[in-house]
């Protein structure tokens, strides 16, 4: 894992914005502004972290993902009034709190969404980590990225969209990855 990979993740965001009509793209993604500012906060509370969803999905397969947000997972254990006070002292707005996450705005609009869950803990404990700019971003393993998308895609609640996704993720996941050479 590298920072090329979790660069191009971010970019495939910024290009899709572009192509939906914002005109706005900067040199660093504000995806990964987020990113880091949210593994700043959470390095300075001593809360473990791991990236996941589909900015980690573009880490571990070297493929861009469009996503719509940053995901990270903290132990369940961790108090979530010390998580929100580290992001609000790191100048993020809390949007939202439910029974396994906590939602966030960084100041440069890009949304931050922590899963809270006991069966991601022993996965964070096992994460990665890539090297982004100076510093380094855990991220979790492909085996139990692959195992969070077959719960998630798995609920019924889901929308069927994003159920699709996560098939589609995992797939990229397991070594689905077409030849950028080889057309449609």
């Amino acid at each position: 894992m590298d920072a090329t990979a979790l660069r191009s993740a971010a970019l495939a965001t910024s290009r899709e914005r572009r192509l939906l009509g914002s005109t706005e793209m900067t040199a660093e993604p504000a995806q990964l502004v987020a990113l880091e500012h949210a593994a700043d906060a959470l390095d300075l509370a001593a809360i473990p972290y791991a990236l996941i969803g589909g900015l980690a999905v573009g880490v571990l397969t070297g493929v861009p993902r469009a996503t719509m947000d940053v995901d990270l997972a903290v132990p369940s254990v961790a108090p979530r009034a010390d998580l929100v006070a580290a992001m609000r002292s790191a100048g993020f707005v809390a949007t939202g709190s439910f029974p396994h996450s906590l939602n966030f705005r960084h100041g440069s609009g890009e949304p931050v969404q922590f899963a809270i869950d006991p069966e991601f803990d022993p996965m964070i404990a096992r994460a990665g980590s890539v090297t982004v700019g100076a510093r380094t971003i855990r991220v979790v393993q492909r085996a139990d990225l692959v195992t969070m998308k077959r719960r998630a895609a798995a609920d019924p609640a889901r929308p069927r969209s994003k159920s699709f996704r996560d098939q589609a993720d995992i797939e990229l996941l397991l070594g689905d990855v077409s030849d950028p050479d080889e057309g449609w």
